[in-house]
Formats: structure tokens, C-alpha cells, sequence
């Protein structure tokens, strides 16, 4: 059945309460809804009933197309200055010993060692240190770009251009305008946690505010450049909270249009100062995908990004709103191994992710960081599954 057909037969259900029919009707009209209805979605809403809402949006707007790129990562470092009370990654400088700074040698060698390979995106993010400052990243990101022109730099967040910014005693516009003219072709999202200051001072308190986050992205859409942007979610904060974050990015998007993609990132609890907290289930993961579907009514993509939660929910979430599930990363990324997720070596090859993709009836799409599609993967066959011309060995089951 079609998502239209599925959504009608909602809408025909005599027991659907008028506050939760109301929403339907206003996703069937592409409609907007409000802040309340988003709360009410959070509190009264059945997983079943969100999935039917979201996987419409989702269809409606990309079809079966669901998207991945490759890419790799570069930590430069886990030290930071800020103690985040939510992060396992991070060291404090005291910590030192536990910790990795690279230098730009060793940045620039991790870089070199894709070459020939069909990558088409780095990622670099990591602690606060002083000596990564702007003239470092400035060089780094030229160096990249003089080596491999191609290759989509994706680099640094709020957090970290706030206190360069600040240490070299530049205003936002000044120093973001010195960032794109250095080869930075787009922002990630991260550092956004939770913007309400009720919840972002508890956990967050010492790095930049959910304004200056948001201003940060403002400033880099004027330019005519993209970002992403995320959400953490599963600890202290509660439905309101979730959706006053959900409502100033769209707000901020209705005003530039510069963001991409959204990523709920899930809380883990392995090695923090909130280990205390149980994480949220499975269910909850899947009902907060497709509520940021349905509220994100302007923006083009939610990601599931699967190192964080794993490739099996990553999968179950293409029927909840998502339509991109991040890139191969190559097991160069540990911000959510350490932080306990399942993918404690996150890697996938191309086949990997496209099988994953197609097993659910998805269509496959290679794609580069701007979301221009590299390559068709529906009808490719793998030289591995060329190859096999043999029988497999049935498991027997003793009765």
C-alpha cells in the first residue's frame, strides 16, 4: 500500500481522537503544524500512527530515494577546554595522557592516505585546544583543498568557531568570510545539543549559547554556503524542550534556507558524568525521527546516523521519516565509541550500505555532500555477488 493509501485509511479510522486527526489532516494538506500539536505528538502519539505521518512526508518529498555518501573523519584532538557533561570523547587538558593531538602532518597524512580513493567528503571536528587556532585551521584547510581540490571540506562547529573567533578578536562575519575564502565548503551540525537555556546551561554551560550556535549558521547561509544541524535528545531535557530546538531551526531555515540535513544524535551514557542516566529505547528513537520529520516541514533530509544507533535502527528508521543514513566513515570517527554505541568500529563499504538500503525496498542513491547524485545503486551488481556461483550450507534443525 502506497503512503497516500496508508495515510487515507488513517484519516478513515473512526477511534483517531480529533486533536491527533487534525495533525493528519494537516500533514495530508501539507500544512504546518504548531509547537502544541508537536508536544501532543510527543506525549499522545503511537509509534504506528507517527510512522504513517512521517514516512508520507518522507515520500512526498524523496520518494524511495535514500541517500549516503563516502567519507571519512578527522579528530584533530579529544582534549578540549570545556567540560560537557553529556561527552565520553572528550578529555579535560589535566587529562592529557588519555588523550591525542594531531598535528597538521598528521591530519594532512590521514588525508593522503584516501588518495585514489573514491571519497568525496572529509569531516573534521573535534575538541577546543588554543593551539588549534585560526591560522591553523585556515592552513589545514588550504593545504586539503591545494592536495585534492574535489574533496568537499566539511569542517568545525559552532563550538569550535566561537572560540577561535573570539581568540583572534574577530566579529562572526569577519571570521566565517575568512573560513569560506580558506576552502570550507560546508558546516556539520553538531554542538547544537539542546538550545533552551534551562537545559544547554546544565549540561553544556560553558561553550557558546543556542543563539550563538544559530547565529553562527545565519551568518554562513548569507554567504550562500550549506550546513546540517542536530539535536541531542534522551536526557534531561524534556518534549518541550525537543521541540523549542525543533522550532528555532525552523524558524532560522524559513529565514535562509542554508540547512540540509537534520540529525537527531541519541544520548549514550557510557563513561560521562550523566552515566547515571538510562538511555531511551529503540521506540523512542523511532518516535523522535518522525516527529522531526513532521515538524522539519522545510527541510529536505533527516539523517539516521548509523555509528550512533546502529545499522539495524538505522534501517527501521527509513519507514520513520529518515532518508539518509550518513557514509561509509571508514572507522575514523570515536566521538560515539566511546561513547558506548553498538558500532564500536564503525565502518561500512558501499556494498554494505546499499544492501542495507535495498533490503527494506529503498532506492539507493551514492550522493555528494550537496546532495547531487553520484551514482544509482537500485540495479548495481557488486563483483563479490558477480562472483558466487556456488551453494550455501542450510542449517539443520534436529526435531
Amino acid at each position: 500500500m502506497s503512503s497516500t493509501a496508508t495515510l487515507e485509511t488513517l484519516l478513515r479510522d473512526p477511534s483517531l481522537n480529533k486533536p491527533l486527526r487534525d495533525i493528519a489532516e494537516k500533514v495530508a494538506q501539507q500544512q504546518r503544524i504548531t509547537p502544541e500539536e508537536g508536544v501532543m505528538l510527543f506525549e499522545e502519539a503511537e509509534l504506528a500512527y507517527l510512522g504513517i505521518l512521517a514516512n508520507y512526508i518522507r515520500e512526498q518529498k524523496q520518494g524511495d530515494n535514500t541517500y549516503f555518501n563516502r567519507n571519512f573523519h578527522i579528530e584533530p584532538t579529544n582534549l578540549c577546554v570545556y567540560t560537557c557533561k553529556f561527552c565520553s570523547y572528550s578529555r579535560l587538558i589535566k587529562q592529557r595522557h588519555e588523550g591525542w593531538e594531531y598535528t597538521m602532518e598528521d591530519m594532512l597524512d590521514i588525508v593522503y592516505k584516501y588518495d585514489g580513493e573514491p571519497v568525496t567528503e572529509v569531516h573534521i571536528v573535534g575538541g577546543v585546544l588554543p593551539q588549534y587556532d585560526v591560522p591553523f585551521y585556515v592552513e589545514l584547510f588550504k593545504k586539503i583543498k591545494a592536495h585534492r581540490p574535489e574533496l568537499h571540506i566539511k569542517a568545525l562547529t559552532p563550538v569550535e568557531y566561537h572560540y577561535i573567533f573570539k581568540k583572534a578578536k574577530l566579529s562572526y562575519e569577519e571570521g566565517m568570510k575568512i573560513i569560506a575564502e580558506s576552502g570550507v565548503d560546508s558546516l556539520p551540525g553538531g554542538g547544537a545539543e539542546i538550545f533552551h537555556p534551562e537545559i544547554r546551561e546544565k549540561i553544556a554551560g560553558d561553550k557558546c549559547t543556542g543563539e550563538q550556535w544559530l547565529r553562527l549558521h545565519e551568518i554562513w547561509h548569507q554567504l550562500g554556503r550549506r550546513s546540517n544541524a542536530t539535536m541531542l535528545y534522551g536526557h534531561i531535557e524534556n518534549y518541550s524542550h525537543r521541540i523549542h530546538h525543533l522550532e528555532e531551526l525552523r524558524k532560522l531555515q524559513d529565514k535562509t534556507g542554508g540547512f540540509q540535513t537534520f540529525i537527531p544524535l541519541k544520548f549514550r551514557n557510557k563513561d560521562n558524568e550523566m552515566s547515571h542516566l538510562e538511555e531511551v529505547s529503540t521506540i523512542e528513537d523511532l518516535r523522535n525521527y518522525a516527529i522531526s520529520r513532521i515538524y522539519l516541514d522545510n527541510f529536505g533530509h533527516i539523517k539516521a546516523y548509523w555509528p550512533m544507533i546502529s545499522r539495524s535502527v538505522a534501517q527501521m528508521a527509513l519507514s520513520f521519516g529518515v532518508d539518509d543514513i550518513d557514509g561509509t566513515i571508514d572507522d575514523t570517527t570515536k566521538i560515539y565509541s566511546m561513547a558506548g554505541s553498538e558500532e564500536q568500529n564503525p565502518a561500512m563499504s558501499t556494498r554494505d550500505l546499499v544492501n542495507l538500503i535495498r533490503s527494506v525496498g529503498r532506492r539507493p542513491l551514492e550522493r555528494d555532500t550537496l546532495y547531487n547524485v553520484i551514482q544509482d545503486y537500485t540495479d548495481f551488481a557488486f563483483e563479490e555477488d558477480k562472483q558466487f556461483r556456488g551453494y550455501l550450507d542450510l542449517p539443520v534443525v534436529n526435531q
